[in-house]
């Protein structure tokens, strides 16, 4: 039966992805959250809209209208054009996929090492000096400055000068609840993308910082790139999601940080494959699928920490739909629930709140493969699946093992145990300064995260 929720409170508030959650738990798998809106949390209600077979079609709807880096164009994540869309990401996929895009990898091993370097440079604690590091922001800047080089061809700096280049992190964190409300509530959008509106106060490309500044260096790179002569390179079509990422990444760096055993057993698998040749330094992304633990918890933290919790609502055919024997009227918007589905008991047992990355060795393949379906829901479904998905597992596959929080628990014995090269940069322990009060985090739809003190130090400190 489909049930009415009333969240009005949650959108003046912005809205937190627990209250969407708490919706589909109290009323249901689909569940009406305004006049014209729904709300699933049925992994298969969102396959199907995104289904490029699907009959009837679904197409994107309002709420996408408000989903514009720059308001004055459509990009790949904003179009609601279906035929549109989906010529523009046939286009854009040569430039997302590792293998079409041999450089990929390589701008990301360059931003990887960048961190490192920060985190020697300036982070390195003593057993005399505390040299606490953010780590919460630390992980966007990796992420900023990898998206960048491979987007740009060059990273804008964020690593190498350890700060908030160009105000990006701070618009955006200003910018994003008038882009939340406009997509939630249609009449809103309407009035804040108004050409009127963003005449006086939209991004420019004439701006200093922010979004405007953005714009202007991906004009600029397109006029250097297609001038007569330029090379057409596929380093250009990539947008991946920084933030979305960063979220991840962060997330489970923390988990892992709270959980001593997740730490010893990933610990153990990166070292031995270390000791027996099976990683390169930096590791390869393909090396880093080959672990099994490291799987189980790139996958597990992305189900925990959920990169992003918009609705991404799509629009139901004229005609209408059946889900579930209940009719659905034409162009009803349905909202995809996606914390719902990673934290379903139905699907992921009693304790699908807790970050348990054995849970994924429990299982025989065929379920292990289902499961890992679900949790890719995070990056969206068929035609609407994020074209950054394959930049952010090459990151995800990486950065775990070149930068893990790892205890100290006899690192200098099992060293030379296994015969470890100190020359790998991949060794820090970190500790939480503040385990009561770990991490600052604030929802809206985009997940803003800060203070995660950390304290690092080496596990094997380079000869003097």
């Amino acid at each position: 039966m489909l049930l009415t929720a009333n969240l009005t409170l949650s959108v003046v508030v912005i809205i937190v992805a627990e209250n969407f959650r708490a919706v589909n738990d109290k009323y249901g798998p689909l569940a009406r959250i305004g006049p014209n809106d729904l709300l699933t949390s049925d992994p298969e209600v969102i396959r199907r809209m995104g289904r490029t077979s699907s009959k009837p079609a679904y197409r994107r709807s309002s709420w996408y209208d408000a989903m514009k880096m720059d308001p004055y164009h459509n990009s790949l994540f904003s179009i609601r054009d279906t035929q549109a869309h989906d010529k523009l990401k046939a286009k854009l996929s040569f430039g997302y996929g590792g293998k079409e895009n041999p450089s990929l990898e390589d701008g990301i091993d360059a931003q990887l090492g960048a961190l490192v370097d920060l985190i020697r440079r300036k982070y390195i604690s003593t057993a005399l000096e505390l040299k606490p590091i953010d780590l919460a922001t630390t992980a966007q800047f990796f992420t900023l400055d990898a998206l960048t080089k491979v987007a740009y061809g060059y990273a804008f700096g964020y690593l190498s000068t350890d700060s908030d280049v160009y105000d990006y992190i701070k618009e955006t964190e200003a910018l994003v609840p008038s882009l939340v409300m406009s997509a939630e509530v249609p009449w809103i959008g309407k009035i804040l993308f108004s050409p009127t509106f963003l005449k006086f106060a939209g991004p420019k490309p004439s701006d200093k910082k922010g979004f405007g500044m953005m714009l202007k260096l991906a004009a600029d790179l397109a006029t250097t790139r297609f001038e007569p002569g330029a090379k057409d390179e596929k380093d250009m079509l990539i947008i991946a999601g920084s933030d979305t990422t960063a979220t991840a990444i962060r997330g489970t760096l923390l988990n892992l940080m709270t959980a001593p055993h997740a730490y010893r057993k990933l610990q153990n698998e990166i070292d031995e494959a270390a000791a027996n040749g099976s990683l390169s330094s930096p590791v390869k992304a393909e090396e880093g699928r080959k672990l099994q633990y490291l799987q189980a918890v790139i996958y597990e933290g992305l189900r925990i920490n959920i990169p992003f919790s918009g609705l991404v609502s799509k629009e139901v055919p004229p005609e209408g739909d059946t889900i579930n024997g209940q009719f659905i009227p034409g162009r009803t918007r349905i909202g995809q629930n996606f914390l719902a589905v990673q934290r379903s008991k139905d699907i992921f047992g009693d304790d699908a709140d807790l970050f348990r990355p054995e849970r994924w060795l429990d299982i025989d393949e065929a379920q292990s493969t289902q499961w890992r379906h679900h949790v890719e829901l995070v990056f969206s479904s068929g035609r609407w699946g994020c074209s950054g998905k394959p930049v952010a597992f090459i990151e995800l596959n990486k950065i775990y093992v070149e930068v893990s929080p790892f205890p100290g628990m006899g690192g200098y014995e099992r060293a030379r145990l296994i015969g470890f090269k100190r020359k790998l940069l991949r060794r820090f322990d970190m500790q939480l300064i503040f385990p009561t009060k770990p991490i600052e985090t604030i929802n809206k739809n985009l997940f803003f995260q800060k203070n995660m003190w950390v304290r690092v130090t080496e596990r094997f400190p380079e000869s003097p």
